[in-house]
């Protein structure tokens, strides 16, 4: 009898093709808006990345409320992945949708500054400790942005990433680890020049690896997450960036944080939670309430010496920035959220449930005798089929179990229950509920009962 992570192999392949033939059967007008999309979208979908979810076909959506999806046929979801992090205070926030309605009446975008961007440059600064700050449409473009202003501040050409690390679409950091060598990673497509010239990678918690790549003082920064989240979870060792810290700053090199998805940690993420003194921070996806935004901040250090390589280069384009970036929609958006919806009462509702899934959970693995482990940051939740938590990438990376995953999602999505694609993944919101949470958890009972080893 195969088995796999405790998991009886044939009872789950059989149930899950039960579960594909079931999708598909419940959801006609799905399939065939997914027949239309095929000859004009590329993969049938807008965006390539919709079509990793474990579906057999794309998954149209006609609404989404709070904590709640609802599919083109009719179908409705509590949302578990929230875009993603996008929608991490939930969908369509009733203040950023009327600030939304509002400006967008007065001027979308002017390429000049209005009061609200220096509202919530000033919140920014109040939440993160940094005091200057900048805007952007993503998390990527920021990413980029301030690894250009990294290099430009210090004159060194490299920067160092951390193996299994995700940092948007920065071409930079799209750099693997493999047998001690830095590798291009195997996944990207369309990329022409080497970029392991100019970028350096190294596991996460290894302080003595972090010592040795930055000693010839060549990198400019150290680009991460306080916490890594696209590997699976990935937790600091406790003193991990008390040390890194100091290690970064002895050898002049700079330190930017990406807290992105480490928001789910407070309003000023792990940064402010843990007493992180970067030079420069990112955030991105969930900023203005799920319209596209992003914004970086500088020390105030940084922020002199990025001002004055910009006055010592020559006149034309920085290469940084772009047209749309700090538009009046996204900054009126942006102050919206900040001011009336990333607030200390919404991430306490959020830790509250994100607590109960995480007790939840670890009880159901305790009851099924699994060695699986479950770790929590703030309002977001990851369990991993190893018996204790990864403490870099690679050891995550080795227990990933894609048909595993897939099996799950898919039983807990035809059951109205939609968790992150791409591993496993839980974001609570403001709007998820108690009731959300042991629904959850008992479908996973469910499923558990139906592929478990007898």
């Amino acid at each position: 009898m195969a088995k796999r992570h405790g998991i009886d192999l044939g009872k789950m392949r059989e149930l899950h093709e039960r579960e594909r033939a079931d999708f598909l059967a419940r959801r006609p007008r799905a399939r065939a808006l997914a027949g239309q999309s095929a000859g004009h979208l590329l993969f049938g979908v807008p965006l390539h990345w919709m079509d990793d979810w474990p579906t057999p076909s794309p998954l149209f959506v006609a609404e989404a409320q709070g904590a709640q999806l609802t599919d083109v046929d009719g179908h409705r979801y509590v949302d578990f992945c929230l875009g993603d992090t996008g929608a991490m205070f939930g969908h369509s926030p009733a203040p950023v949708a009327a600030a939304i309605a509002r400006e967008s009446a007065r001027g979308l975008t002017a390429m000049l500054p209005g009061e609200d961007a220096l509202w919530v440059a000033e919140a920014l600064a109040q939440r993160f400790g940094l005091p200057v700050w900048q805007f952007a449409l993503s998390a990527s473009d920021a990413n980029r942005f301030a690894i250009r202003w990294a290099r430009a501040a210090t004159g060194r050409d490299q920067i160092l990433v951390f193996n299994g690390c995700y940092h948007g679409t920065v071409d930079d950091v799209f750099v693997d680890l493999k047998e001690g060598q830095a590798k291009p990673r195997a996944s990207l497509l369309g990329q022409v020049y080497p970029l392991t010239e100019h970028t350096r990678v190294v596991e996460f918690n290894d302080l003595a690896a972090l010592e040795r790549a930055l000693s010839d003082g060549r990198v400019a920064c150290v680009l991460a997450e306080p916490a890594m989240t696209n590997i699976g979870m990935v937790l600091p060792d406790p003193d991990y960036w008390q040390q890194a810290q100091a290690i970064i700053r002895r050898h002049g090199s700079l330190l930017l944080l990406d807290e992105t998805h480490t928001i789910s940690c407070g309003p000023g993420g792990f940064t402010a939670l843990h007493g992180l003194r970067p030079d420069l921070l990112v955030l991105g996806k969930p900023l203005a309430g799920g319209l596209p935004a992003a914004a970086y901040g500088f020390s105030a250090e940084l922020a002199a010496r990025a001002q004055q390589a910009k006055r010592d280069a020559p006149a034309g384009h920085s290469g940084i920035g772009t047209t749309l970036s700090a538009n009046r929609l996204s900054c009126a958006a942006m102050r919206a959220n900040l001011a009336e919806v990333m607030t200390d009462d919404a991430y306490q509702i959020m830790f509250e449930r994100a607590a109960q899934l995480e007790r939840g959970l670890r009880e159901l693995f305790v009851r099924f005798d699994l060695p699986w482990c479950v770790t929590r940051l703030g309002a977001r939740c990851e369990f991993q089929f190893v018996p204790r938590l990864p403490r870099n990438g690679s050891e995550a990376a080795a227990e990933q179990d894609a048909e595993l995953e897939q099996s799950i999602h898919l039983y807990l999505l035809n059951r109205g229950l939609l968790i992150t694609p791409f591993h496993n993944m839980l974001l609570l919101s403001p709007h998820t509920t108690a009731q959300d949470v042991d629904r959850l958890l008992a479908v996973f009972d469910q499923w558990l009962r139906a592929v478990r080893m007898a």
